[in-house]
């Protein structure tokens, strides 16, 4: 147990620094260095574009990696392939002499990041006990939360060398498959399990058949985590856009604030997700956590609403991060428990995953939507709160967990 727990805290810090480093500071910045009259409309919609690819690529290797044979286990090979294709592309975002497009290569890093996502979660139902789930989750969570919190810190950094910051960012993405695929023990021996025969077409078709039986309670955790990820997109992707054209900060202050904004989320996501995992596992419920976490979210939602300022933005990053925490420390371990069938777990985790999928298309194209017709960030922060707050109360209404 602790070697999973060692490469899930590995993996989702080193996916967490690339991921938010690049999307959230260096990629954004990119798009407004290079000219573009609309720099928020082209992020939604690359954002859009990725995540729509994502749908696709981490359901249909979900389902692969169930079914796949080889000497090296299950599900290994998919994220070994999966980190180095995010990892060159990472890099190539922000270099334009590799010939391929800002856009183009941010899709390509979509492919070889979920190519690794959807065989890491199937793990959580193959290998781990449910009596320990949430703590390994919390170590997820945790990882993922951090290392958001160093990726915008670093990115923050490199926002006048972005090269310099893509080429890092490539390398934390690569090193973090890499590293959990040494990390993690060898998957379980599929050796005296039947062989499935049919032809990958026939595989590929399966791959999108949604749970039905008994999958109420599995559908309500999808719906509440689209609308948290909803939620967060809408304000944390554009959080660089944010400081400059809501509060009013030039690019050197706004990449200072998100030094400080980084620095607090490190601190309280950490307080979070070391404690909500152990007590979630300790006192059997997962529900609760969730629902505070969701209201945490809101509030913290507010705070630059309320007050269009760089508090306003610390405020979010306290409160909005201590929450997001929470719910990443039990968020997998809810979408384990409430899995209609165990056995099709890389399946029917990959549709869940299109959960996060879809939230990040419909938040970027939400704030896009509403920057682009009413020429300002004011409506954005009441929208996400709304969106956080039916997210909570869709966990609720689950009954498979407590």
């Amino acid at each position: 147990m602790q070697r999973y727990f060692a490469g899930f805290l590995m993996y989702s810090f080193l996916h967490g620094v690339a991921f938010s480093m690049i999307v959230s500071v260096l990629m954004p910045q990119h798009l407004k260095d290079i000219g573009l009259s609309n720099p928020t409309a082209m992020l939604g919609m690359i954002s859009a574009g990725g995540s729509l690819i994502s749908i696709f690529i981490n359901v249909i290797v979900g389902s692969m990696s169930d079914r796949t044979r080889s000497r090296f286990g299950r599900r290994k090979p998919w994220i070994f392939c999966g980190a180095i294709i995010a990892g060159f592309s990472y890099w190539a975002i922000g270099n334009p002499q590799t010939g391929i497009g800002v856009g183009y290569a941010y899709w390509f890093a979509m492919i070889g990041n979920n190519m690794m996502i959807a065989p890491i979660v199937a793990t959580l139902s193959d290998s781990i006990p449910q009596r320990s789930r949430a703590t390994v989750s919390a170590a997820y969570g945790g990882g993922q939360v951090v290392g958001q919190s160093v990726g915008t810190l670093l990115g923050s950094f490199f926002i006048f060398q972005p090269i310099i910051g893509f080429i890092v960012g490539g390398l934390c993405m690569a090193a973090g498959g890499l590293i959990i695929t040494v990390i993690n023990p060898k998957d379980r021996s599929t050796a005296q399990e039947p062989k499935n025969e049919d032809p990958v077409w026939k595989v590929i078709l399966e791959t999108f058949r949604p749970p039905i039986k008994g999958a109420a309670d599995f559908w309500k955790a999808f719906l509440c985590r689209t609308g948290l990820i909803v939620a967060y997109q809408m304000i944390t992707s554009y959080q660089l856009y944010i400081l400059q054209e809501h509060v009013g900060l030039t690019k050197a202050d706004s990449a200072a604030a998100i030094s400080v904004m980084s620095i607090i989320t490190l601190v309280v996501s950490l307080l979070s997700t070391a404690v909500s995992g152990p007590i979630s596992d300790k006192i059997g419920r997962r529900k609760p956590l969730v629902m505070f976490a969701c209201g945490l979210y809101a509030v913290g939602i507010a705070m630059p609403w309320l007050f269009p300022s760089r508090m306003g933005m610390f405020l979010f990053a306290a409160i909005a991060g201590f929450g997001y925490g929470m719910y990443l420390a039990v968020d997998q371990a809810l979408n384990v428990d409430v899995l209609p069938n165990p056995e099709e777990a890389g399946k029917d985790l990959g549709i869940l995953n299109i959960a996060t999928c879809a939230g990040q298309a419909i938040g970027s194209g939400i704030t896009s939507w509403i920057v682009t017709v009413t020429a300002a960030y004011t409506l954005v922060f009441p929208t996400a709160i709304g969106i956080a707050i039916f997210a909570g109360v869709l966990v609720f209404t689950i009954k498979k967990t407590k």
